[in-house]
């Protein structure tokens, strides 16, 4: 119980704190105190990792049936890594990124906010501790998306909050059913479904599945519910739009685990019109999230829609309900974040640096900071599926998976729309690394000096990128941890 409440308490103490606190006014003061609560937050962390797994602890009860509770078990960890690693290296980013911005204290006090309630919800042992910690999520991330404090950021953040307030109440519906159905609202692989109450009111529990799935899709990005965050990550600051896209996004994908998984159980939803509708929602958005990012001009709103179209690919990996392709979707889990959360701190770090947001004005940029565009460059190659990066593990494990499914029309359409995805992501990701590094003769290149960014900046991207290529090289180890899990 301690363990536990120190590694959430000590990132909300620095959140509150950075709020709550208008004395610092000095920069290296507030940076020296962000460092310590990265520091700090990290060890605790990895500390809870190793101490709580596979633990039960119920801090105490909303009701007489209500308790919250909290019960690491593999997959919170999964989560629970990638959402401390890149809050990490995009937080140090910030460093640099952020030293022209105002409300810079503001921000940093939301931004550990939002990553204990991250692990919050990493941690949730049944749903009712996970929708708590999922609203929270909303409201705690709003102000790193209105952090401008312009007319674009308030409308954008103004229409995440409807979005995601909207998708919450479809969870909440669904859970009053669940809960009425239910041995026990706490998490366990296979669902907790009463026996009686399948044969009963099998269209009525499809029904809350369906709400609870559609709900939790909104925070995920998948159509018709996608509007929210290509709009929301252009205009919040980089780091932000950083962790909005490689792991806010992401508490969506797991409370979609949680509901097909550990509450209704994969059995119950097999072969019914509740599959076959979210399998045909995932592949919409998959092949229209890239279609929509290849004619979008601006980077930072083509990486958006890039993230709608990625994070889907995972949630038709979960909708197929077999080992295989689940083992593709949460390999994508850590490779989209390691490689998104790259892409978004590249975009930012050259917005940074030379103002340029448009994607025809980075012409000749890989003379300038070549470095920068090779890290781009390896990460685009990820999310395209190129080997020997992580992107190629997952996808092909989902394709692979599509087609051991046997599913009629998805398991061969499925890998045809990745297929084509793919090709869309290589044309609207690819073209701004040749005109970076080609840019043509009538390019004056004696004009360029290098200003690459600085080590506070350069340093997180190499590590994110670094890693999307070793979950390629050596995934032995992420592969025995992810088949224990489905089973």
């Amino acid at each position: 119980m301690i363990t536990l409440l120190t590694m959430l308490g000590i990132p909300f103490f620095f959140g509150l704190f950075l709020c709550c606190n208008r004395n610092i006014t000095n920069r290296k003061t507030l940076l020296s105190i962000v460092s310590l609560g990265f520091v700090a937050t990290a060890v605790v962390t990895v500390f809870s990792w190793t101490s709580l797994l596979e633990q039960e602890i119920t801090v105490f009860w909303l009701t007489q049936n209500l308790p919250l509770m909290f019960h690491l078990d593999r997959i919170g960890l999964l989560f629970s890594i990638l959402a401390l690693v890149v809050f990490l290296c995009a937080g140090f980013f910030s460093f640099s990124y952020m030293e022209h911005e105002k409300k810079e204290r503001r921000y940093y006090g939301f931004y550990f906010l939002v990553l204990a309630i991250l692990q919050g919800l990493c941690f949730a042992g049944n749903m009712v501790t996970y929708y708590l910690f999922f609203e929270l999520l909303t409201l705690s991330s709003l102000p790193l998306v209105m952090q401008e404090n312009t007319k674009e950021a308030i409308m954008a953040g103004l229409k995440y909050l409807f979005y995601s307030l909207c998708g919450a109440y479809f969870c909440l519906f669904g859970f009053y059913i669940l809960f009425q159905n239910e041995s026990t609202i706490s998490f366990l692989w296979g669902g907790n479904l009463l026996a009686d109450s399948i044969v009963a009111h099998p269209v009525l529990l499809q029904v809350a599945a369906t709400c609870m799935i559609f709900g939790f899709s909104v925070k995920a990005g998948m159509f018709p519910m996608h509007g929210w965050l290509p709009t929301a990550h252009p205009v919040a600051p980089a780091p932000a739009s950083a962790a909005l896209s490689a792991v806010i996004v992401k508490a969506g994908v797991l409370g979609i685990i949680r509901v097909i998984y550990y509450q209704f159980g994969a059995f119950f939803l097999q072969g019914t019109k509740v599959q076959t509708l979210f399998l045909s929602l995932s592949l919409i958005t998959v092949f229209m999230g890239s279609l929509l990012a290849y004619g979008e001009p601006v980077l930072k709103k083509r990486l958006a829609y890039s993230t709608v179209s990625q994070v889907s690919y995972i949630l038709f990996g979960l909708f197929l309900l077999q080992g295989t392709a689940f083992t593709g979707s949460m390999l994508h889990v850590l490779g989209h974040g390691f490689m998104k959360a790259s892409l978004f701190l590249c975009a930012g770090a050259i917005i940074h640096l030379t103002g340029k947001t448009r994607v025809e004005e980075f012409t000749g940029l890989g003379k300038e900071m070549p470095i920068l565009l090779w890290c781009f460059t390896i990460s685009s190659l990820g999310l395209i599926g190129i080997p020997p990066t992580g992107g190629f593990l997952s996808k092909w494990y989902l394709a692979i998976g599509a087609l051991d499914s046997e599913i009629p029309f998805f398991s061969y359409v499925g890998p045809v729309v990745l297929l084509l995805s793919a090709l869309l992501t290589a044309g609207y990701l690819l073209p701004i690394t040749v005109k970076g590094f080609l840019p043509g003769a009538e390019f004056d290149t004696e004009k360029i000096t290098k200003k690459e960014p600085n080590l506070w900046m350069l340093l997180p991207v190499l590590i994110l990128t670094v890693l999307s290529v070793l979950m390629g090289i050596l995934p032995n180890g992420l592969l025995g941890f992810l088949g224990s899990v489905f089973r």
